[in-house]
């Protein structure tokens, strides 16, 4: 169900969604480290996960369990995602990116190593949004629309 504009999305906690998803709590937190997850943080620093969250984490579940892929394999084909069309960024921008000069991981692993005019915050990009479509990724990397 899609949260209208003055709604503010439901937020679980990282037990919340390994019970929904009957993984355990470890696994998220290894998805987390390997950088393919950003939950968002309170500020005591307990992680809080959105339904965008959950169907990531539903894809990331389905490339290693039907597609035999490590998390290596998934952030090297999200290190595809030509993220320079999906938030534009000037000739200048790109070439100093190296998300776009080559990288083995997606771009918001590389956050401290864009350029400061390039840095959004990573939740709200297109690029890390588009990630929860799992069967979206052809399309994704090779910038084609939806």
């Amino acid at each position: 169900m899609a949260t209208q504009a003055s709604e503010v999305p439901k937020l679980l906690k990282i037990g919340q969604v390994a019970r929904e998803l009957d993984i355990a709590v470890e696994t998220i937190r290894m998805y987390e480290h390997s950088g393919l997850l950003i939950p968002q943080r309170t500020p005591s620093g307990q992680r809080q996960f959105t339904e965008h969250d959950v169907e990531w984490i539903k894809c990331i579940r389905q490339m290693v369990k039907e597609l035999g892929l490590n998390l290596a394999g998934i952030r090297r084909i999200l290190a595809l995602v030509p993220c320079w069309e999906l938030r534009p960024c000037s000739e200048e921008e790109r070439t100093a990116c190296p998300a776009y000069v080559g990288a083995d991981k997606p771009c918001w692993m590389m956050l401290s190593e864009i350029p400061e005019s390039c840095r959004l915050d990573c939740r709200s990009c297109n690029v890390y949004q588009s990630t929860s479509h799992c069967t979206n990724m052809k399309s994704l990397i090779y910038g084609t629309k939806k």
